[in-house]
């Protein structure tokens, strides 16, 4: 089953001033954004893709955590020239495949920060690249081993702990995994997840 929990709005674009949009856009409320921790027996998966440079140089991330908000894995790792898509995705399915490795395949939570990804599986969106269609495919392939599943939008202030870890990605010679502990550059990040940190975001 496929939940997509984040209503997607469209609006018609206004050529405004440039000085008419700053104050509009400095004057907008902010919008609270947290990490939720799961229903009692999920688990969740946040994972982020990291593009940086004209080069494309890309890396990896995520962390697995429980009902109770505590750490379980994180993953972080380089790989080589991507666009943002492709990094997205890639992190979706190395979370997926540590997810099952893991013997965690009841009700898992799948949360990321790209609207492209999400209604793409969700929505069922027609992909025209022929590299996303391939990690689709074997993301379909690995759905099914899932015995509940939900798949959900987050803004990217609430995908922090994932962010973080796909910046660390760019730094690493080899893909790495974290478990039970995670790494000094996360755990407040974690910490404050797991207390409901609201971050402002704006609009």
């Amino acid at each position: 089953m496929l939940v997509l929990t984040k209503t997607f709005r469209f609006q018609k674009l206004v050529q405004l001033p440039v000085c008419e949009q700053l104050i509009r856009y400095f004057h907008r409320e902010p919008i609270p954004v947290a990490w939720k921790k799961p229903e009692n027996g999920w688990t969740k998966l946040n994972f982020d893709g990291s593009c940086k440079g004209r080069n494309g140089k890309s890396s990896i991330g995520g962390v697995v955590r429980n009902d109770k908000a505590e750490f379980l894995l994180g993953y972080a790792e380089s790989i080589g020239c991507a666009n943002s898509t492709i990094a997205e995705i890639t992190a979706l399915r190395r979370g997926l495949e540590l997810v099952l490795e893991n013997g965690w395949n009841n009700d898992v939570w799948l949360e990321g920060d790209a609207k492209t990804l999400v209604e793409i599986l969700v929505k069922r969106r027609t992909i025209r690249c022929l590299e996303v269609q391939r990690h689709v495919s074997h993301i379909n392939s690995i759905l099914p081993e899932l015995n509940n599943y939900i798949v959900s939008h987050v803004y990217r202030e609430g995908n922090r702990a994932a962010d973080k870890f796909a910046q660390m990605g760019h730094q690493l010679d080899k893909p790495t995994i974290w478990r039970d502990n995670p790494p000094h550059e996360v755990l407040n990040i974690v910490h404050e997840d797991a207390q409901g940190k609201i971050v402002l975001r704006r609009r």
